[in-house]
């Protein structure tokens, strides 16, 4: 169970606007019945209309944006920081990149011109190497593959003018356009596709590619959602007393109750990074809690910009 508690009021210029509804509401299946019976996801609608201080309109040719802060209260009574950005689906076109070596996030957006973008995929250390199938205007691109059978199953991300988020096997096996694999699926056709405890993208069974297993416990996490008109990025903050991060189970339930229709998990831990107007939105942190001011270099990206 994850209960949501908004963070706007940490901005004192929309305090008295938002004091009406600084309260816990319930994300998942459970319900606190000390909290308001709001779902997570009136909330968040209702966070797109107050906080219009909040949302953005990026100049250039970034695309219409709005950000949310959010407090999640999880089951046993500790909370984590959630980092949400939407983009309209319709008017935003996404840039899978590879960078030529890696870099932290928020060095390739100002160098690129990119001012919103999300950390992409896994990756080898050392080396840097892309770790899962990569694609680029439809050409493979040099990557560790996953270990099988897991290669041909675990979760992509496909832009080919449509955005599509599926198991692998459920995507054309030559695809146009790009694909990065990552995983795993959280959410599918509006529902959990990840409870914590079921490993069936193999991820803990083959955990030896990992630095650790990345379904076990709460860390930093980082996914992408897509619901019917628009994208969602979230990042949660983890790996100190004030932010637990999540697991994947709870990553899934939060992206179902802020609309996902379908999300996968990204490169997470002290590689969780989301830029907005080329601005870290998130606080990165290495396993023992340590800050990493900027966030850590990674190997693939995802931009948003406007079409």
């Amino acid at each position: 169970m994850v209960r949501m508690k908004d963070a706007a009021g940490m901005f004192d210029s929309l305090s008295d606007t938002l004091s009406s509804w600084q309260a816990d509401v319930v994300v998942g299946a459970q319900r606190v019945t000390a909290a308001p019976q709001w779902s997570i996801r009136r909330c968040a609608a209702r966070a797109q209309r107050t906080m219009g201080l909040l949302a953005s309109i990026s100049p250039d040719h970034a695309p219409a944006r709005s950000d949310e802060r959010l407090r999640l209260l999880l089951a046993d009574e500790m909370a984590t920081t959630l980092h949400v950005s939407r983009w309209p689906l319709a008017r935003t076109r996404v840039k899978i990149a590879r960078l030529p070596a890696q870099q932290r996030l928020i060095d390739w957006c100002a160098e690129n011109g990119h001012p919103d973008a999300l950390v992409g995929g896994f990756y080898t250390r050392p080396g840097g190497l892309p770790l899962g199938e990569l694609r680029l205007g439809g050409t493979p691109v040099d990557h560790v593959p996953f270990t099988a059978p897991w290669s041909s199953t675990r979760a992509s991300l496909h832009v080919n003018g449509r955005v599509r988020i599926d198991w692998r096997d459920a995507l054309a096996p030559d695809p146009t356009g790009d694909l990065l694999q990552a995983g795993p699926l959280l959410v599918r056709r509006g529902r959990v596709a990840y409870r914590d405890g079921i490993d069936t993208e193999g991820f803990s069974a083959a955990s030896s590619q990992f630095d650790s297993d990345i379904t076990s416990e709460r860390h930093p996490r980082a996914a992408l959602g897509i619901s019917r008109n628009e994208l969602i990025a979230v990042v949660a903050d983890g790996r100190s007393h004030h932010d637990a991060g999540l697991t994947l189970g709870e990553l899934a339930s939060a992206l179902v109750d802020l609309g996902a229709r379908a999300a996968l998990n990204l490169d997470g831990g002290g590689s969780a990074s989301l830029v907005c107007d080329g601005h870290l939105r998130n606080r990165p942190r290495e396993q023992h809690g340590i800050e990493l001011a900027g966030g850590r270099a990674v190997t693939t990206v995802i931009a948003f910009d406007a079409v």
